[in-house]
C-alpha cells in the first residue's frame, strides 16, 4: 500500500454526499487540515456496510482541523485543533 499523502500535508475533505454509510463527518466535509499521522491501512467501511469485502484496504489517516474551521462560530481559542480519521479516497490536496 502507498500512501498518497504524508504527514504536514495540507489536504481538503470531498464535500460529496453520497447515499448509504458514510464514516466521514457531514460537518468537516469542503473543509481543509492537516495530516497528522497515517494510521494504517483498512478495509474500506462504505464498501463494507453494502456488502461488499471493502478491498483493497485503504489508507487511513488522522487530520488535524482548527476547530474555528470546522465550526465557524466555535467561541473557544483560535488555535485550539480537532483530529478526525478519515480514508485517502475522501481527501485531495488541497489547492492555492
Amino acid at each position: 500500500m502507498t500512501a498518497r499523502f504524508a504527514v504536514g500535508d495540507r489536504v481538503r475533505v470531498d464535500d460529496r454526499t453520497p447515499p448509504g454509510h458514510i464514516r466521514t463527518p457531514w460537518y468537516i466535509r469542503g473543509k481543509s487540515g492537516v495530516v497528522a499521522d497515517m494510521v494504517g491501512a483498512f478495509a474500506d467501511p462504505e464498501d463494507s456496510a453494502r456488502g461488499g469485502d471493502g478491498l483493497p484496504e485503504r489508507p487511513l489517516y488522522r487530520v488535524r482541523f482548527r476547530q474555528t474551521v470546522a465550526w465557524p462560530d466555535y467561541a473557544g481559542d483560535g488555535r485550539d485543533t480537532v483530529d478526525i480519521e478519515i480514508f485517502e479516497h475522501w481527501l485531495e490536496p488541497e489547492s492555492g
